[in-house]
């Protein structure tokens, strides 16, 4: 491995001209494709698998023409204070705004609340349900127009009005929090390298990466149904890593510059040993991403290999464009140590000057955690403890307008159908019965209608409503709890499980359908996938891990390490979204149950991420070892290379992560959180203290491989030891050219 890719950074170093050209032209091309694509229409949310896609599928199928996915609006309309909405003047109000809404060219159908019992028992509130042919992404701009004027003429006339529902259904902003994330990421860059130049490599190759990817997938979008949320997510993690893999490499290469090595072999060499730990850190990047599969859900599988692509160009481009930029860049890149017109004075010079070398941070670091292993484990295992403690209290649910800010017209309608319908009317459960297979349909819908009706915490119950073949019919059962809540999920499999019973006397099977429904399912299913998840993704990382250090208990170590940083990490997710401390802060309006797929999307993508660094920071130590020092110091001479390069890497990934926070979408908000909170953990806690403790207990066990093991493996050279023996057996430049010919 450290020598194919030796090969391949002085190739590029030297084809400067040509890789640029190639990458230029990839950009352009994304560019030009996505420039030109259709708009993206609404992501298609299937469950595979569930109860309520199943019942989903049979509505499309039994009622043609009915637009099951089409997006939906509730105009709510409250009286003013003393007065009804049966008044003359508020009844006329509203038929005129049902009217005006019913011209509209993509509305199928608008109803009336008083012809459809769609008025408060105190007569206070009243709403109209207006459904429509398309999605809510796919609706027209004038179309959504229309449906805010009718609003405001209402309004005009007196009464308040809020519009519910996905019609007014918007792509998720980030703000410019996430420019800021960028200016920081920045501003760690120049402190590190101490040139403008050496720093805007990492930049430039990271924002080209993320170009490439993030306008593919915009140009894909309409062909494989991707929601706008795949691309926030691919931009974040392809801006988080890009900037880290590039920054490896590039210090790297300014350690090889320090030794006294020529540009190209610096650069080559810098490939062939960062480089390596590059391609293994984004390997379990791509892993744990692709591995969201296992789901079965098609959107986070989506999400997850769009994501997946982001990161494999990362490390193709900080493989290529990195050499071939430093190429160009040429003396403006400086040794490690040199004097820098930014930071002044160099390190290198202070030592000499002293007349003894100096240690930096990171080897006092490294030297005090050596010699105080226990303390430091056990300060570093109970502190994460600790911040986990929350994560015992955690809730699952899905968003939906109740989790809306409260400035929102979505929420404030949600608020009022509450007020005079009570909570559960926001999350009205449709049961599906199929009497296809009965010999007496009508009784099975009578039968379903009666049994429902007997259930605790039912509201309501509408009729059964027959299709036009009369062996299919829908009833609409309102809860008399909020969607989120858990007595909602209890009555669903209540009505479930008399299904059953149906089932076995007439013939006729039970379904129940609806956002509320559906949203459950999801959480069941994800929480269903997650031990089986953990297991593929941890184990094929431990496997990956055990090749790269060719040990065993550095891999166990690694991921153990990884279990602590995400349940801290979740715990910390819980405090500010569930609980509510620093909400402000964090720009949280309200609180509410953690998005159902949080647990297992950060199990994903916090263990690729938490590999990076635990591949770049060990394999140093490995390295030392592979080449003679005693345990100990190998630690220590992991941390005096690795460990400025790691806090970089880290500080910048979370200054991205942290961007996000800035997003209106609260699925977006919630996940740049929970991810810069999981690196920093990862990072400082697990990394940093954590792990060269362990390592410093274990001694030599550290490095133990089994010998069949040993001779089983590939070797990979993650190290370079291929590299330093060629080096021993004298090949020169011209040698190695030929090599790179070859």
């Amino acid at each position: 491995m450290a020598t194919f890719l030796y090969k391949l950074g002085r190739l590029a170093f030297r084809r400067r001209h040509f890789v640029a050209l190639i990458w230029v032209a990839l950009l352009t091309l994304a560019g030009v494709g996505a420039a030109s694509a259709p708009p993206a229409g609404n992501s298609s949310f299937s469950i595979p698998g569930t109860e309520a896609q199943k019942a989903f599928d049979l509505l499309e199928q039994r009622f043609p023409g009915a637009s099951a996915d089409g997006a939906t609006a509730r105009v709510v309309f409250k009286a003013p204070s003393g007065e009804k909405m049966t008044d003359a003047g508020h009844k006329a109000t509203v038929e005129k705004t049902v009217d005006e809404l019913a011209d509209g060219s993509e509305v199928a159908s608008v109803a009336d609340p008083y012809t459809g019992n769609a008025v408060s028992k105190d007569g206070t509130i009243a709403y109209a349900s207006v459904k429509y042919d398309v999605s809510g992404m796919e609706l027209e701009e004038s179309t959504k127009d229309a449906l805010e004027d009718a609003a405001q003429q209402a309004r005009d006339a007196g009464l308040t009005v809020e519009i519910g529902g996905d019609a007014l259904q918007a792509v998720p902003e980030t703000g410019a929090t996430e420019v800021i994330g960028i200016a920081v990421a920045a501003v760690v860059l120049v402190i590190t390298f101490g040139s403008l130049v050496a720093a805007g490599l990492p930049l430039l190759t990271a924002l080209i990466g993320v170009g490439i990817g993030v306008s593919s997938i915009t140009a894909l979008a309409s062909a494989l149904e991707l929601g706008s949320t795949t691309s926030i997510l691919a931009m974040m993690i392809g801006l988080a890593v890009g900037i880290d893999y590039a920054l490896f490499i590039v210090s790297r290469y300014r350690a090889e510059l320090a030794e006294g090595r020529e540009r190209e072999e610096a650069a080559g060499r810098a490939v062939g040993t960062a480089g390596s730990a590059v391609v293994f850190a984004g390997l379990t990047v791509v892993i744990a991403l692709v591995g969201l599969a296992v789901v079965n859900i098609p959107m986070l599988t989506k999400m997850g290999v769009a994501a997946a692509g982001t990161v494999a160009i990362a490390v193709l481009i900080a493989l290529t464009m990195i050499p071939a930029l430093l190429g160009y860049a040429g003396r403006r890149v400086k040794p490690a140590g040199a004097k820098s017109k930014l930071l002044g004075r160099s390190r290198k010079g202070t030592e000499q000057a002293a007349g003894q070398p100096k240690a930096n941070l990171g080897t006092r670091w490294a030297s005090f955690v050596v010699r105080r292993p226990l303390a430091v484990l056990l300060l570093g295992v109970i502190g994460l403890g600790a911040a986990a403690v929350p994560a015992a209290s955690l809730e699952l649910g899905l968003p939906d307008d109740g989790s809306q800010p409260t400035s929102t017209t979505q929420r404030r309608a949600y608020d009022l159908l509450s007020e005079g319908f009570g909570p559960g009317f926001n999350g009205p459960l449709m049961v599906v019965v199929d009497a296809k297979g009965s010999d007496a349909p009508k009784d099975a819908f009578t039968d379903v209608e009666k049994q429902i009706k007997g259930l605790d915490g039912v509201v309501a119950v509408t009729p059964p409503a027959p299709n036009k073949g009369g062996d299919t019919a829908t009833i609409t059962v309102v809860p008399d709890s909020k969607p989120s809540s858990v007595q909602t999920e209890d009555l669903v499999h209540a009505i479930r499980d008399a299904g059953g019973d149906i089932e076995a006397k007439t013939g006729a099977e039970t379904l129940v359908t609806g956002s509320t429904a559906m949203n459950i399912d999801v959480s069941e299913k994800l929480n269903d996938a997650l031990v089986p998840y953990l297991v593929l993704v941890v184990g094929l990382a431990f496997l990956l891990l055990i090749v790269v250090f060719r040990s065993i208990l550095v891999p166990l170590k690694a991921a153990l390490g990884f279990l602590l940083s995400v349940m801290a990490a979740l715990g910390a997710v819980v405090a500010v979204f569930q609980w509510g401390w620093l909400s402000g802060l964090m720009g949280v309006e309200e609180t509410g149950p953690v998005m159902s797929m949080m647990p297992i999307f950060m199990v994903g993508v916090v263990f690729g991420l938490a590999m990076d660094y635990e591949v770049f920071l060990v394999t140093r130590m490995r390295e030392a070892f592979v080449h003679g020092e005693k345990p100990n110091q190998a630690v220590v001479t992991g941390f005096k290379h690795g460990a400025r390069v790691v806090t970089a890497a880290a500080v910048i990934m979370m200054a991205v992560f942290a961007g996000f926070i800035g997003s209106s979408e609260s699925m977006v908000k919630m996940i740049g959180f929970g991810l810069a909170i999981a690196v920093f953990f990862d990072a400082f806690v697990v990394r940093m203290a954590i792990v060269p403790a362990v390592l410093a207990l274990l001694g030599k066990k550290a490095w133990w491989l089994p010998k069949w093991l040993d001779r089983a493996l590939p070797n990979v050279d993650v190290e370079g030891e291929g590299l330093r023996t060629a080096a021993e057996r004298g090949a020169g430049p011209d040698e190695d050219r030929e090599l790179v010919r070859t």
